[in-house]
Parts: structure tokens; sequence; C-alpha cells
């Protein structure tokens, strides 16, 4: 019994089997390392006067933790398995890359689509700019900001460190399902207003970003698509999410229809 357990837990090289590796890191940084830095996020966003809203403010802190999250745990495992932590997908050299410009533009012309779509089928109508001059520039280089936090973060979450020890256990369209199904899990029971519609949505997203990584083999592909997207969503279109409307977006837009056409009250969905 006792060799069972250890051949079960242990693999030819010493070390955890990566199934196992993955639900320590997932756990561990879901349960332990996320509320741990509850406290300091919340001093940090009192002492910066961050009120409660959709702002580029609000996400960049949130992301910041999840990055922080994410980059110990990968830290951790990456001492243990003697690796550097960029060295699962996310090479720093590569951050520029070509690879990076086309999930960006990639990210831009979806969301695009999405928003010429709504707006032929009458979903969406223009108003006008949602402000003008310095005010409008600075909120356009803040939600950049906040959308490049958004993206890195995530990415280093999901589709690092996580995706990659599980590919070796199951193969990689398995760990890819199983982080979409994470993925869109955890918008859907933590974020206010998810439907059906999100989850289907959130999963195709993720593995369109899993196949890019396969192609790619890297992730900054995911990465400039998920900045761009959620770049596009939140500043340039405006669309709300979590009932919320982003504040100091580009155009003055108003949605109307039914859900399937907008949304409803978290009308496109980023894929933050």
């Amino acid at each position: 019994m006792k060799e069972t357990i250890k051949h079960a837990s242990i693999g030819p090289d010493g070390k955890l089997r990566p199934l196992w590796r993955s639900a320590i890191y997932y756990a561990a940084g879901t349960f332990l390392v996320f509320p741990l830095l509850g406290g300091p996020v919340a001093l940090i966003a009192k002492s910066l006067h961050l009120g409660p809203g959709l702002s580029a403010g609000n996400i960049a802190l949130g992301e910041l933790r999840n990055f922080l999250v994410a980059l110990i745990c990968t830290g951790a495992f990456a001492l243990y398995e003697r690796r550097r932590p960029d060295s699962y997908g996310l090479p720093i050299n590569r951050a520029f890359s070509w690879q990076t410009l086309e999930g960006a533009a990639a990210g831009v012309i979806m969301a695009g689509a999405v928003a010429l779509g709504m707006i032929m089928l009458g979903g969406m109508q223009i108003k006008g700019l949602a402000g003008s001059g310095s005010a409008l520039a600075l909120s356009a280089l803040a939600w950049l900001g906040a959308n490049i936090c958004v993206g890195i973060a995530e990415e280093l979450w999901f589709r690092s460190y996580l995706q990659q020890t599980i590919w070796k256990s199951v193969g990689f369209w398995p760990a890819s399902i199983v982080i979409a199904l994470i993925f869109a899990a955890e918008h859907y029971f933590f974020k206010e207003g998810e439907n059906l519609w999100d989850v289907i949505t959130l999963v195709s997203l993720s593995l369109l970003l899993s196949y890019g990584m396969l192609r790619t083999g890297m992730l900054w592909f995911a990465v400039g698509f998920h900045i761009a997207f959620d770049y596009m969503q939140l500043f340039v279109i405006g669309t709300p999410n979590g009932a919320q409307f982003p504040v100091g977006g580009l155009l003055d837009a108003r949605f109307s229809g039914p859900a399937w056409l907008t949304g409803g009250v978290l009308a496109p969905k980023p894929a933050s």
C-alpha cells in the first residue's frame, strides 16, 4: 500500500508527479497566498483613495494582487524544479516579440468586430466621445496600464505553470479544457451577473488562447490578445462588466436590445 501511494505521488525523477504539483499550485494560490495578500491590498486601496467602481485603478490593483499570487506560486515551483520562473511560456526577452503584437492585433480585430456587429444590429449606439483633452489621454494611459496588468497576471496564473504542468500529465487538449473550465468557473461564481452564455464565451476564449500557446510555443500571443481585447472592451467601447460601467472610457455609447445581442448586464465579454 505504501509503495502504491509513493508510486502514485512520486515520479521516476524523484519529484512529485505533475498532476499533484498543479493541484498544490492552484490550491496554495487560491486558498493561502491570495487571502494573505488581501489585507495589504486593502490598505493600498485605502491610501490611494480608490473608491468602488470599475476604474482603471481598481482593475490594476486587483490584477497586481493576482500577479503576485501567480509569481509567488510559480517562483516556488520553479525553484523546486530548478527552472527559471519565466520558463513556463513567458520568457521575458520575448515580451515585445511579434507574437505579442499579433495577439494584440487579433484582440483589437475580434473586439472591434463584436462592436461593429452590435452597431449594425442596433444594439449599440455611439453618441460621441466620453471626454476630451488631457483627461482623456490620461484615462487612455491608465486603462492601458490596467489591461497590461490583466493580460500578464491572468496568463501567468492560468496558462503558464498551471496549464503546462497539467499538460505534462494528461496531454494538451485535456489540460486546455481543464483550464478553460477553471477560467470560466472563477468568473461565473465570483463576478456578478454571469450566465451560461458568458461561460460559453469564456471557455471559447480560453481555448483560443491555449491554442495560441500550442502554435507559438509561448504565451505572449495570449498576453497581447488579452491586453488588447480587454482594452477595447473596457476603454474604447466602454461595455459594462460585472453590472458596472467602466469609469473614464473613450466612447459615450448606449446599449439596448435583447441580452443575446448586447450581453445583458455584462455586455460583450471582456476576457478578464
